[in-house]
């Protein structure tokens, strides 16, 4: 059965991951969880058993075998560390068919040198999800190879919703979706703590500050999301005329944090393309 043909009936589709490290398992579990693949059809390769007991605890298969992975399943998701890609794809090429959809998340491994390490008209995608696709609220960006139709498109789309936002986009803004979205986490996590620790600092205790911070950004992502308006329109509604927020916001720009977050992402997305180069 090919991954076209069992896209019908999702319980009988086979998901294949080479690589089970975290990004591997926290995708394996939105599929699972969203009732996407059964965990029985879902087969994942690693050389040590030191990730692969995740998959297991989910209900998983697994083996040491790559080559075993691609034999069994007609999707695979490849999640290996970047380095390590190439060796894995010239590895697994042999046993790599026709029927077979091939998925990559490893950052900076282009399309370009993905079809050029398998064989000719391999039907390629490359994923680029981002931490929370552990809780199911992934910020994920897929580009299709040359073989890749909008069928194939919209088999990996419709699974890794599963595990949050998934959008089509051309290769080039992968790179700065690392930027924006795979280091943007780390970058909300220090403002989260920058919120929290003001709050320490005025009196409230550690804890109760962190959850505050945590839910408020949380409330104010899903009202963006729902209400579909540009940050500054939301922004406007909190402002009253001489109120708090003014005066901390007044403060927020002297502290220059537009420039800064900016600089950031800028940064992040020029390594990520300078990594990508090499």
């Amino acid at each position: 059965r090919s991954a076209m043909e069992a896209a019908a009936g999702p319980s009988r589709l086979r998901v294949g991951f080479v690589g089970a490290g975290r990004m591997a398992e926290a995708i394996a579990q939105g599929l699972i969880r969203a009732g996407k693949v059964d965990a029985k059809q879902v087969l994942a390769s690693a050389p040590t058993d030191r990730n692969l007991c995740h998959f297991r605890a989910l209900g998983c298969q697994t083996t040491h075998s790559n080559q075993e992975v691609l034999q069994s399943c007609s999707l695979v998701i490849f999640a290996t560390k970047p380095q390590v890609l190439p060796a894995v794809l010239k590895e697994v090429a042999p046993v790599v068919t026709a029927e077979h959809v091939l998925v990559s998340v490893a950052a900076g491994v282009s399309l370009s040198t993905l079809e050029e390490l398998l064989p000719p008209n391999t039907r390629v995608l490359r994923v680029s999800p981002n931490l929370p696709c552990i809780v199911q609220e992934g910020a994920m960006v897929m580009a299709r190879g040359r073989h890749a139709g909008s069928n194939e498109a919209k088999l990996l789309q419709n699974l890794l919703e599963a595990c949050g936002q998934c959008e089509e986009v051309p290769e080039a803004y992968v790179d700065i979706h690392t930027g924006l979205s795979g280091s943007g986490v780390a970058f909300v996590c220090t403002f989260s703590e920058a919120l929290a620790e003001g709050a320490i600092k005025m009196g409230m205790p550690s804890a109760l500050a962190h959850r505050i911070a945590a839910q408020t950004l949380l409330g104010t992502a899903k009202l963006l999301q729902q209400e579909g308006q540009h940050p500054a329109q939301l922004r406007t509604d909190v402002l009253t005329p001489a109120g708090t927020t003014i005066y901390g916001l007044h403060a927020l720009e002297q502290g220059g944090l537009r420039a800064a977050t900016m600089s950031a992402v800028e940064a992040a997305t020029c390594r990520a393309k300078e990594l990508s180069r090499k």
